[in-house]
């Protein structure tokens, strides 16, 4: 993928057990603790992903109303 080109398109191989997992994340902890996580785990991510444009441009459609997240 070229640098900043945010790919929006599913294309996930086992999305339903990631989503499992993501969910299980935070079961059992509090809101604090859950965030912290959830932060964390964004933090590895935007590191693996090793890409500056592209971690901007997401943040960009994050922010973006769910019904306008499409590109």
């Amino acid at each position: 993928m070229t640098s900043g080109n945010l790919d929006l398109a599913p294309n996930l191989t086992g999305a339903d057990d990631v989503y499992e997992a993501l969910v299980d994340l935070t079961d059992g902890l509090d809101e604090t603790a859950s965030l912290r996580a959830q932060a964390r785990l964004i933090l590895i991510l935007i590191n693996h992903l090793n890409d500056r444009e592209t971690v901007l441009q997401a943040i960009r459609v994050a922010r973006r109303p769910a019904s306008d997240r499409h590109g």
